[in-house]
């Protein structure tokens, strides 16, 4: 046997072993591109005065709705999804990406595209809701993800922790759904929950005592993406066990 056919030999096995380094699904690479496309043309095409009239039209206002729906645009009907499609900033949009990898990978996963695009709508709704019930009638634009990926860390916490309290990157969409009574049993759950949940109280907190430099974050809707999407997500769920076993 030549030493060329000893090369190949012991080099093969090396070569399948191989993983993609940068390895999402389609669906969540589709959305954060179009995140990204929608930002760029807003920062860079757009004339200051069209991108006031995208925000005005796209964006969520609670205000919209003490307005009687027949004397305006339908402005109420698609803005509480168009908003998740917009944001203040390329820090907003950066941080919102960086969770929406680390989150929405293990439920997109488990969920497939379909699924995952449906969620995304109707988390996005429910955590404007959750905001406009605490502020209703305000005259404030809410943009950006947020309340999305905040729907996508609720539904990954039903599912991504192992008894062990263990995350595996490449397994976890195949983890058994927790029940909530085991969820709230659940040590990692409860840490990571906590952490999360005293978040986002302190940056409310924060703003009860003055203006935030570049804008308020909207921390209501943020809860209100977490609780549809740990309350809601067996609604989406195809996955009842281990091995992928479907309903």
């Amino acid at each position: 046997m030549s030493g060329d056919d000893i090369g190949a030999q012991v080099g093969a096995p090396e070569i399948r072993k191989r993983e993609p380094a940068f390895n999402l699904p389609g669906s969540l690479v589709f959305m954060l591109g179009l995140l990204t496309l929608i930002h760029l043309v807003r920062t860079y095409i757009l004339s200051p005065y069209t991108d006031e009239f995208v925000l005005l039209r796209f964006a969520f206002v609670p205000a919209r709705y003490t307005v009687p729906l027949a004397d305006q645009d339908l402005g109420w009907l698609w803005s509480p999804i168009t908003y998740s499609l917009l944001h203040g900033g390329w820090e907003h949009l950066i941080f919102n990406g960086f969770w929406m990898v680390a989150f929405g990978a293990p439920v997109v996963r488990r969920i497939g595209p379909f699924r995952f695009f449906l969620f995304w709508c109707l988390s996005a709704v429910a955590a404007v809701a959750f905001h406009t019930a605490l502020h209703w009638g305000t005259m404030v634009l809410v943009v950006g993800a947020s309340g999305v990926v905040s729907g996508l860390m609720g539904a990954a916490a039903r599912f991504v922790f192992s008894p062990s309290g263990r995350v595996s990157r490449q397994f976890a969409h195949l983890n058994r759904r927790l029940t909530i009574r085991e969820a709230l049993a659940n040590r990692s759950v409860l840490v990571f929950s906590g952490i999360w949940f005293l978040t986002n109280f302190l940056i409310g907190v924060g703003q009860l005592f003055g203006p935030v430099e570049g804008g308020a974050v909207a921390w209501e809707a943020h809860i209100g993406g977490f609780l549809f999407g740990f309350l809601f997500f067996p609604l989406f769920d195809v996955v009842t066990g281990e091995g992928g076993r479907r309903d």
